[in-house]
């Protein structure tokens, strides 16, 4: 099977990660395998969207870098949703606006479309954290609150039941069978940091095809940014909530039975195993044990509690968001 041409989408929010949207750019541009384009995707910021139209409206050597307004609603899932119905390319991947992809990040997506029924591709986020280190109290099993891979998941390239949207590919054809991703679940600017939207997505298409693989292939590596303000444990607190919330949606959506299935693993087995690596520290005087298992312990109770209150908001009020057929733009 031939290599597939790759479309790279990044959406942006705010000025305030100017530097990181450039370095994002560049770090694509700089890929052994070339991506076929770039689309930067500007979320309801006039401002920005002129901005990044003129630092990229002269021809540079590289790949091409489109700009363009989010067609829908505010928020990241109608941002996505627009630069797939913009973009070319017959896989398109997604990188977040405050990350770096490694040279070889496409390189590790392209080979693993070489088996035709993969529909998606992941790959591993790693955390750098502004501080210059880990929070010693900050446990590796919720580095997901901070948009990282987590202990828990499974090394190499491995088949999985989601991606993690800040560093994944979907083949077009994915969006073609499942729609594009649902509005109302994922972030919304720097409102409360819902997701999730990935997940819904992914069992979305593995109902609408059966017979689609979805992996992860931990070489393709990109390093996300982790700002001073989400090392503390207020911000943890927060996440872990809100993700609870999402849960709810995406088990309303989808069933309990696939919308929880990988987080049950995860509660009973690598969770205790976190915490009883966390005590096991603290009885040997390492720095942060007692408080890694602590805030294990306060990110399961945290998070239970978002889903129940999702839950029940979700039952008063029927799902709060809408699946976007992917229209318009060159494949419309």
């Amino acid at each position: 099977m031939s290599d597939p041409d790759i479309s790279v989408v990044i959406c942006v929010y705010t000025e305030d990660r100017w530097e990181d949207i450039l370095a994002a750019v560049s770090s694509v541009r700089a890929q052994s395998y070339p991506a076929l384009e770039t689309l930067l995707v500007v979320d309801h910021n006039p401002a920005l969207l002129e901005r990044l139209t003129q630092e990229y409206k002269e021809p540079t050597e590289g790949t091409e870098v489109r700009v363009l307004a989010n067609a829908g609603p505010r928020g990241l899932s109608a941002g996505r949703n627009t630069g797939i119905a913009a973009s070319y390319g017959e896989v398109i991947a997604f990188l977040d606006d405050d990350a770096v992809a490694e040279r070889d990040w496409l390189r590790r997506f392209a080979e693993g479309y070489a088996d035709p029924r993969v529909l998606a591709v992941g790959g591993r986020t790693m955390p750098v954290w502004a501080s210059g280190r880990r929070p010693d109290w900050f446990p590796e099993e919720f580095d997901w609150v901070v948009g990282c891979t987590y202990r828990g998941l499974p090394a190499g390239r491995v088949r999985v039941r989601n991606v993690l949207g800040g560093n994944a590919s979907f083949r077009r054809t994915a969006f073609d069978a499942a729609g594009g991703f649902a509005t109302g679940i994922g972030r919304d600017g720097d409102k409360r940091p819902l997701g999730c939207e990935e997940t819904e997505l992914c069992i979305r298409l593995t109902r609408a095809r059966p017979d689609a693989v979805l992996l992860i292939d931990d070489r393709a590596v990109i390093h996300h940014r982790v700002p001073e303000a989400r090392e503390h444990f207020g911000y943890f607190r927060t996440r872990a909530y809100a993700e609870g919330l999402s849960k709810a949606l995406v088990a309303r959506s989808v069933g309990a039975g696939k919308g929880l299935e990988s987080e049950r693993r995860y509660t009973t087995r690598v969770l205790p195993a976190g915490i009883a690596r966390g005590l096991r520290d603290a009885l040997l005087a390492r720095p942060g044990g007692a408080g890694r298992a602590g805030a294990i312990v306060a990110g399961v109770l945290t998070a239970a509690g978002g889903y129940v209150v999702g839950s029940v908001r979700a039952r008063r009020g029927g799902a709060a968001f809408a699946v976007a057929g992917i229209e318009g733009g060159p494949h419309g």
